[in-house]
């Protein structure tokens, strides 16, 4: 593996690994209340153009990071909007 795809795949990890505890924190208490719906909404978008690019690129560690973070950052999105449509 050359030492551009290893840095790919690290920042990969790097990034993934970032939403997990927030995610976690979402699913264990529900508690979406100081989270930013706004920034939220951009960031979701911001993955799938990512992850679209990725694709269009044929760019493995651009695709997988982006596609994981889509779908974890999405999570948050969806239970911030239903904790709000609640209110």
């Amino acid at each position: 593996m050359d030492i551009v795809l290893l840095v790919g795949y690290l920042a990969s990890l790097c990034s993934v690994t970032s939403f997990v505890p927030q995610v976690w924190k979402v699913v264990r208490t529900g508690d979406t209340a100081a989270i930013s719906g706004r920034m939220y909404t951009l960031t979701v978008i911001g993955f799938a153009l990512w992850s679209a690019f990725g694709i269009f690129k044929t760019e493995w560690p651009i695709i997988l990071t982006n596609s994981i973070c889509f779908c974890l950052s999405g999570y948050i999105l969806i239970r911030k909007l239903r904790a709000g449509a609640q209110s």
